[in-house]
């Protein structure tokens, strides 16, 4: 954890200045506030008022826009953590993976997993982009590049042959891409399966790697019945499902009718799913 350490301390420091810029601004709001209260009282807009409240108003920008650079950079320095972190976690699985001395890996229990999966989708980084700025590849709904390559330790949508030869879209973690031959390795996530699969590009699709915020980029949201792959609650497989409602807000979750011919009209209730695992559907047409 040594490289990490210094990280934490920086992000500190970051948070530190960042109630200090908010502080520090409070006086200034607190002065708009009040001015507007003896605008009210006196029922008048005058020169001197109009001056003062541009004067304040300015400032409030200002000191905005200094809080704004530091929670973007405090933003940078989680996500810089979070990297090492998973850097260090890749390391060591694949170092169990590759020694013959190690016992056999354990198989995580069912419960364990879930509250995994949960947390790795509250974490989900949130897209704040600059005004003007729109939403990248992976952000929400938005599709990955036509070129774009998972990296190893990415979260995929994978499409495997199951036991019984059907096919299914599983939760799955890459372990290599050949460029020589466009081929991905993947692990499935649910360790009680521990199979590894070589799938070609179009078996694969990428989660997000950022929510998209509903209020600032509601383009990045899949729409009212588009049709889509979501991770179907309390387990790691994905399948087809149609939007029922879209996020209202950054940490609320998809509601979706999953395929299901159990039901009278071929769909199960709403069910929420997170942004995280939802990904576009290959499929259009209904099997």
């Amino acid at each position: 954890m040594a490289a990490v350490a210094p990280l934490l301390t920086e992000l500190h420091q970051l948070i530190k200045q960042t109630q200090e810029e908010r502080s520090r601004s409070e006086h200034n709001l607190l002065n708009i506030q009040k001015t507007h209260e003896r605008m009210q009282t006196e029922n008048k807009t005058s020169p001197y008022y109009r001056t003062k409240l541009r004067g304040l108003y300015t400032t409030a920008r200002a000191d905005a826009e200094a809080e704004c650079s530091i929670l973007r950079h405090a933003l940078d320095k989680i996500a810089e953590i979070k990297s090492l972190l998973e850097e260090r976690r890749i390391a060591a699985k694949m170092a169990g993976v590759n020694s013959d001395n190690d016992p056999p890996r354990k198989t995580m229990r069912r419960g364990v997993l879930m509250t995994l999966l949960q947390q790795s989708a509250m974490t989900l980084p949130l897209w704040i982009g600059k005004p003007g700025d729109s939403p990248p590849p992976l952000c929400g709904a938005m599709p990955a590049n036509s070129d774009y390559v998972a990296k190893q330790g990415d979260k995929v949508a994978a499409r495997v042959k199951a036991v019984d030869g059907d096919e299914q879209w599983i939760l799955a973690e890459v372990v290599s891409y050949s460029h020589s031959t466009n081929k991905y390795e993947v692990d499935d996530i649910d360790e009680e399966g521990k199979e590894r699969h070589t799938l070609s590009r179009r078996r694969i699709i990428p989660l997000p790697q950022w929510k998209a915020n509903p209020e600032t980029d509601p383009e990045a949201l899949f729409s009212k019945d588009q049709l889509v792959l979501a991770l179907y609650p309390q387990t790691t497989c994905f399948y087809r499902a149609l939007i029922h409602t879209h996020p209202h807000r950054p940490q609320d979750d998809y509601s979706v009718l999953f395929e299901d011919t159990s039901y009278a009209d071929g769909y199960s209730p709403p069910l929420n799913v997170a942004q995280r695992y939802v990904v576009a559907c290959k499929e259009n047409k209904k099997k």
